[in-house]
């Protein structure tokens, strides 16, 4: 009889292959699903005996009377918390009823910690796939998740002691010791074997094959451990499991060689060494890792009174805004760095750190006040992008502290094509990096958007952030594998992954060295049809390296980098300037110019408002703009003195309905009308609400053009903030649902015959250049360095191939099954 399996929590169901944890997610522990839980409160999901029990008490094993396992797992690398934010409400041993509780969480505390709740709800023994699975969507505690049938028979294997025809003997070298994932991969690799093996911890023996056992082990790094095997491969099977527990590390040569270790049973370890991040700037590396650790600079000492210290800070700010300034930088380093200078001007810090030395404080420790309170006012804000920010200050910070003490604030540079590990980096480190010095970047923490970031893409440095800070464990030297594209970094790679990952980074060089040969021809589908590959910028030096890479226009200037970082808005000769610039150095292509996109997390200091309860969905893009139509005019007419009418379009964000599209096409006709424009000036919109992709084809009508802005249409479809840490890995465009959107967005405006296309963050994505294209996209508009690799990607497919990989991505359940169909794209 099937055994009916409740949800442990109220939250929101989804696949387990969603969960950004390869073991759960390729279902090596079992089957079953994920809850991303919306309250603290872990109960039973079945009747039973509590098998298992985690020291760190972030997940529970519960076995039915029937035979069933099953493993309540809270939150992913949650181990590495050593219980932070987990309380046990039950003993090991105890017999409870379906729905008690089991463990309370502190879901702040696991998100402070970086961590993701999800939570995996896995059947362990017998190993049965579920069936009448939930969801995907809401679920409340209690409510059928799925259900199991116990295998015939199935009984729960007591771990005897073999004869021992091999004995093994040492130590526990896993990390976090045996918990969930390690005792899984052990049990695959024990049962690749014809051997039964018996593991020994303190006294207390597990079946190496069962993964319960293992677990209740309690085996903590640096546990003396015994391996005994007995059978016709005993030495090899107790060779690959000592292999195992000690993560590749520690074994005698004669040991390492006896493993003779399956290639499938080198994958799964290869999992338990991995920690998962999330991509920021793509591709493959391999090499010795480095830790970088910043300490602070000390602030110590007495003041040497209120009039000195403020006279010694001022004359340290001007020093380091001069040697800025005399530091020649272009494209994305020079505009951060004048973002840098802007903050070393900010009326509030300079106030603030006055201040502190006012009561009593000396310059360097005034300094640091005031920086480290705006960045916690910053993170208090809930808007990732602005708590990316915190780095900024903290590098403004320590330059202006190195000023005052006196100490050089060079960055050490990291050894040549090294992987560089660090909690989080600063940009004027990266800015420091020569290119090709560092091979890798993997942070702790950190952003996808934060500048240390943006600087690596730009650098084509391989970077992950958000890996937890597990990887700060790894040793100097030590050999790590960064997979960027997976958003993945394997601490411990096998000889397997390393050749192919240098297959993979030898293959991506030839296909780079290609893409850049062709880069400034047109692009054309294998079948003759042609893609417009444009390029988004934010600056001058942006748009001259575009079309240096063969970007055929600008399919988005970021106008509202112009305004950021200043007491009042730029005039209309001052923007006028700026646009034509841009215009100028991608001539003769088109230029679609967004008018401002500001509010929410890009808030400007001129332009202040109530706060809000929810910036995303408040007053920004079109909306703020309507609200102060002299910004907008004004802009307007400075684009439309900036280029020709016949390559200027005009582009609205976040737009919902047609009335804002009205109101803004009477104000730019009668701009038009005023300056005695002979022609008129497309207007066009961004499609980055449902709203506007539902709306598409009634919108249309009133519209030129339409592209999807592809970050917001994500995080707005699916509800998950894009910068949330335990939200960025699966805010995915990949999504089924976001595609959905896209396609019925590109119906809607090939219906009134609209050109259509995609601007955002999937479209400089190059495994995503054929599927977008299937689903209507006759532009896409990518980072700079993404557009060669784009038009490489594109000549290699027809319109067919598109559309049919388009049709089977629209018929897909999850973002990671519409990944696995691109990957298997040819031409890929």
């Amino acid at each position: 009889m099937a055994v009916d399996v409740g949800a442990p929590m109220r939250g929101v169901v989804f696949p387990l292959e969603d969960v950004p944890d390869a073991v759960f997610a390729q279902k090596v522990l079992g089957d079953g699903l994920a809850i991303e839980p919306l309250d603290p409160l872990v109960r039973a999901p079945i009747a039973g005996a509590v098998i298992g029990l985690a020291p760190t008490g972030h997940s529970v094993t519960l076995r039915h009377p029937d035979g069933v396992e099953l493993l309540v797992h809270v939150g992913v690398d949650t181990v590495g918390l050593a219980g932070q934010g987990f309380r046990p409400l039950v003993a090991l041993g105890a017999v409870v009823e379906a729905g008690a509780p089991l463990i309370e969480c502190d879901l702040a505390a696991i998100a402070a910690a970086q961590r993701s709740p999800i939570t995996a709800i896995v059947v362990l023994a017998p190993a049965q796939p579920i069936v009448n699975p939930a969801g995907p969507g809401p679920i409340a505690a209690g409510e059928r998740l799925f259900s199991v049938a116990p295998a015939a028979g199935a009984e729960a294997q007591a771990a005897a002691e073999p004869a021992g025809d091999a004995v093994w003997h040492g130590v526990v070298e896993l990390a976090d010791g045996i918990h969930a994932r390690p005792a899984a991969l052990i049990a695959r690799t024990a049962a690749a074997f014809r051997s039964r093996i018996v593991v020994e911890v303190g006294g207390a023996r597990a079946n190496a094959a069962s993964v319960t056992a293992l677990m209740a082990l309690g085996a903590t790094r640096g546990s003396p451990v015994e391996i005994r095997a007995e059978g016709p491969d005993a030495a090899e099977a107790a060779a690959a499991v000592a292999q195992s527990l000690s993560g590749d590390r520690g074994l005698s040569a004669e040991q390492s060689q006896a493993s003779a270790e399956p290639a499938a049973v080198a994958g799964q370890a290869r999992a338990a060494s991995e920690c998962a991040g999330v991509r920021a700037s793509p591709g493959v590396a391999a090499g010795p890792a480095f830790v970088l650790r910043d300490a602070d600079l000390a602030v110590d000492g007495p003041s040497a009174g209120a009039d000195a210290e403020r006279a010694r800070l001022s004359h340290a700010l001007q020093a380091c805004a001069a040697a800025m300034a005399s530091t020649p930088l272009t494209g994305e380093a020079a505009a951060i760095q004048e973002a840098h200078r802007a903050l070393l001007d900010d009326h509030d810090l300079r106030s603030a750190a006055f201040a502190a030395i006012g009561g009593g404080a000396n310059a360097g420790l005034a300094w640091r006040r005031a920086c480290r309170d705006l960045a916690a006012r910053l993170r208090g804000t809930g808007v990732a992008r602005l708590a990316e920010r915190e780095a900024d200050l903290l590098d403004v910070e320590r330059r202006v502290v190195a000023q005052l003490s006196g100490v050089d604030a060079r960055p050490v540079l990291p050894p040549k094509d090294c992987i560089v590990l660090a909690d989080e980096l600063l940009p004027s480190t990266v800015i420091a990096w020569p290119t090709g010095l560092v091979a890798g970047v993997c942070t702790a923490r950190g952003g996808a958007t934060s500048h240390a970031a943006i600087l690596a893409a730009s650098k084509g440095i391989p970077m992950v952030v958000r890996a937890g800070e597990r990887i700060l464990t790894a040793r100097d030297g030590d050999l790590v594998l960064l997979d960027a594209d997976r958003g993945v970094i394997d601490l411990a790679p096998t000889p397997q992954a390393l050749e192919h990952a240098a297959g993979q980074r030898r293959a991506q060089a030839v296909q780079r060295a290609l893409a850049h040969d062709q880069a400034h021809e047109p692009c054309r589908l294998a079948d003759g049809v042609r893609i417009e590959v444009f390029a988004n910028v934010a600056s001058v030096e942006d748009a001259r390296e575009a079309a240096r890479l063969g970007a055929e226009g600008c399919g988005l200037l970021r106008s509202e980098f112009l305004f950021f970082d200043r007491q009042a808005p730029p005039d209309e000769t001052e923007q006028a300037a700026f646009y034509a610039e841009v215009a100028e150095a991608l001539a003769p292509g088109p230029v679609i110019f967004r008018t401002l996109d500001a509010g929410a997390d890009k808030p400007l200091a001129y332009l202040p408002g109530p706060p809000e309860d929810n910036p995303a969905l408040g007053l920004r893009g079109v909306r703020l703009s309507l609200q102060r139509p002299d910004l907008l005019e004004t802009q307007l007419r400075a684009m439309v003195r900036a280029a020709p009418a016949e390559r200027l379009r005009v582009m609205l964000p976040m737009v919902v309905e047609a009335e804002e599209v009205l109101a803004v096409r009477g104000l730019l006709d009668r701009v038009v009308a005023d300056m005695n424009i002979g022609a008129p000036v497309q207007l066009g919109i961004m499609i980055e609400t449902p709203a506007a992709a539902v709306l598409a084809d009634s919108l249309a009508r009133h519209v030129d053009f339409m592209s999807v802005g592809s970050n917001d249409l994500t995080q707005y479809a699916l509800a998950m903030d894009r910068g949330h840490a335990g939200l960025a890995a699966r805010a995915d465009g990949f999504h089924p649902a976001v595609l959905r959107l896209i396609r019925q967005a590109a119906q809607g405006a090939q219906a009134s015959g609209r050109w259509f296309g995609v601007c955002g963050g999937l479209a400089s994505d190059p495994a995503a250049a054929p599927l977008l294209v299937g689903l209507g996209c006759r532009e896409l508009s990518a980072s700079p360095g993404a557009v060669p690799l784009i038009k490489h990607r594109l000549r290699r497919v027809s319109l067919a191939s598109c559309e049919a990989l388009a049709a089977r991505a629209l018929a897909a359940e999850s973002a990671g099954a519409v990944r696995a169909l691109v990957e298997q794209e040819p031409g890929g």
